[in-house]
């Protein structure tokens, strides 16, 4: 007989036959094992969990869950900002942590009722030991999970770490904080278990005493690493921030070609001017307001000529720049020999930056155009020059290059105007990519 037809019979059966009357039970109890009767009415029903995405019409289970799914949403959202180096807490000087929690232990005292002496010595050495660990390491451990981890930043910000603080700094700082927390972890820990076995009050005070000294001296003995984590978010903090969403103008050419110079009169930037190479020594941020409209502008230490392997980090900050940020490019040439590299050395570097970041908005300007002489400045290190571009890039710059001169003013007001045009033009492509982007998305 099929369970439909069990079930079906079982429902015409008056309740009253269900009913088994037992002999253990009082007259007028019944009982109903039904599941003795009828096993076949024990069903087991199973909860669906599995996930499905639609794929070409059909239901695919999908290998991600929820949880996965929001995970790599929010580390995406982590990679795709800039600003994490204003997030740094304010780390206090090793010396300030260790008095500070020196202060608040000695204010700990003994638990209420104890009234035995020696039971109440070793109860207050005990937690005063405890608390100088713990006033010790809390500051420490909220260090070491607010300071970002490398992965999770743009490859701008990484870029700035590396080549700021050196390769690899960082993290090792980092271990070594976490190192120095453990210790005054392990240390505390021992020499309070270590006092709360004290048989008499005075075994107690001393051990406290020597529990605090070597406390004091694991600290001060690493101390050192806290201070230069110190240094790290001091430095780190400085750093320039960059929106991603606000049009970028990027400043690139080889050293004193007159880049800050220009910085200064087109933003409100305020760089260094002298007239010796890398005057710049690190990424400098200014802003230009036209037309109600905000853009950045950014100056970078200038490119000499030679491989990558060989540029030191100025250099390498700057292609950082141009690899990572959505930059137009205003490219600075100086032909009056003034800058102290030659135009040929100049037209090599500008091909190598011009071939490598052919993706980007570009304005060709040769500054200190009053300085240019009616014959092309020769540096007596160069070959002449047979090559027709080179020859005439030595003349005039690129083809296309505005001429200006920020001493006698001259082509500045056509520059801030095609500025502007520049930065409007980034402006909609930053603002095609970002829907492009949202459309990847949807779909």
């Amino acid at each position: 007989m099929s369970r439909a037809s069990n079930l079906f019979q079982l429902c015409q059966i008056p309740s009253t036959n269900l009913l088994l009357r037992s002999s253990k039970f009082p007259r007028g109890m019944n009982v109903i094992p039904v599941w003795k009767l009828y096993p076949t009415l024990c069903f087991c029903k199973t909860v669906q969990t599995t996930t499905y995405e639609v794929v070409n019409g059909s239901y695919v289970p999908s290998t991600q869950t929820k949880q996965e799914k929001e995970m790599k949403d929010k580390s995406s959202a982590k990679l795709d900002t800039v600003g994490a180096f204003q997030k740094l807490p304010m780390v206090m000087p090793s010396v300030d942590i260790l008095h500070s929690a020196l202060r608040k232990a000695k204010r700990v005292l003994p638990t209420k009722g104890i009234a035995n002496i020696a039971k109440r010595e070793r109860n207050r050495g005990a937690k005063q030991l405890d608390a100088l660990m713990k006033e010790l390491v809390v500051p420490l451990r909220t260090y070491l999970e607010s300071f970002p981890k490398k992965k999770y930043l743009h490859p701008y910000e990484r870029s700035l770490i590396e080549l700021t603080l050196g390769d690899g700094n960082y993290e090792e700082v980092l271990g070594n904080v976490d190192a120095l927390r453990k210790k005054v972890v392990s240390v505390g820990k021992e020499h309070a278990s270590f006092c709360a076995k004290s048989l008499t009050k005075r075994e107690a005070e001393e051990r406290l005493t020597e529990g605090v000294k070597k406390i004091e001296e694991v600290f001060n003995h690493e101390a050192q690493v806290v201070d230069d984590l110190l240094h790290i978010a001091k430095t780190l903090r400085a750093m320039p921030v960059v929106d991603l969403e606000t049009p970028t103008l990027c400043l690139v050419g080889a050293p004193n070609v007159g880049k800050s110079s220009l910085v200064r009169t087109l933003s409100t930037g305020k760089p260094e001017v002298c007239n010796y190479p890398f005057t710049t020594r690190g990424i400098l941020m200014g802003h230009i307001i036209l037309n109600y409209q905000t853009f950045q502008v950014t100056d970078t230490p200038g490119l000499l000529k030679r491989s990558d392997e060989d540029r030191n980090n100025l250099e390498k900050l700057t292609l950082a720049v141009l690899s990572h940020l959505p930059t137009a490019i205003l490219y600075v040439h100086d032909l009056s020999g003034e800058c102290g590299t030659s135009p040929s050395d100049q037209f090599l570097i500008y091909k190598d930056i011009k071939e490598r970041f052919s993706d980007h908005l570009w304005l060709d300007v040769v500054s200190k155009c009053d300085l240019l002489q009616k014959s092309p400045v020769v540096f007596i290190t160069e070959d002449s020059p047979d090559h027709e571009e080179l020859a005439r890039y030595r003349k005039m710059g690129p083809n296309g290059a505005m001429h200006v001169s920020v001493k006698s003013e001259a082509g500045l007001a056509e520059l801030k105007v095609r500025v502007h045009e520049l930065l409007t033009s980034q402006m909609a492509k930053i603002r095609s990519q970002n829907s492009n982007q949202e459309n990847l998305v949807i779909t």
